[in-house]
């Protein structure tokens, strides 16, 4: 399976909105005792055996709204299908803290989502979001703006939750209950 987490490159974006795809699959890989440091594909990964199958975590490293580039670069080499597939990514179409996970789906408003269905030719992947809230002001500003202090913790706590139900998919395939429980955080 092939586990992609959105966000930007560079310490210019880091901590912010648009990374939590980035902040997810960091979360998942402490749990499952790894770094994401190979440089491949346009993007960082990490390959874990798990069951006997390869698990790749990927954060693509061509700004977010390119992110299909590495997708399918990665699909390719790893020869992976859109079923092998699962995006995590902030999202300002469900509340802050929550999270909503679908096996398919439109990309909504998300530019790199967007990126991604047009260039692998399909939206149906599995997808995890991670809810932000609609800002009141400019959408690009908002995302790409530093997560609040006030906030961090709460979202950190997401993040790990998210990973050890991240964990749990990897080693037992089942996707139906990963959604069962991040549709209730």
């Amino acid at each position: 399976m092939l586990i992609v987490g959105l966000g930007n490159p560079t310490q210019e974006y880091e901590n912010t909105f648009h990374n939590m795809g980035f902040m997810t699959v960091d979360a998942l890989a402490r749990r499952l005792n790894k770094k994401l440091t190979k440089r491949e594909c346009q993007a960082v990964t990490v390959v874990k055996e798990v069951n006997g199958e390869k698990v790749i975590l990927a954060k693509p490293h061509t700004y977010m709204n390119l992110s299909g580039m590495a997708v399918k670069a990665l699909m390719a080499k790893y020869g992976q299908t859109a079923d092998d597939l699962v995006v995590i990514y902030d999202d300002v179409d469900i509340p802050r803290f929550t999270v909503r996970s679908r096996a398919s789906g439109n990309p909504g408003t998300h530019n790199g989502m967007k990126n991604i269905v047009a260039t692998i030719g399909t939206s149906m992947f599995k997808r995890v979001r991670i809810g932000i809230g609609k800002p009141e002001g400019d959408l690009a500003s908002y995302v790409l703006s530093r997560i609040p202090e006030d906030d961090r913790k709460t979202f950190d706590e997401v993040f790990d939750k998210v990973g050890a139900l991240l964990e749990d998919y990897v080693k037992d395939g089942d996707f139906e209950k990963l959604m069962r429980e991040t549709n209730v955080i």
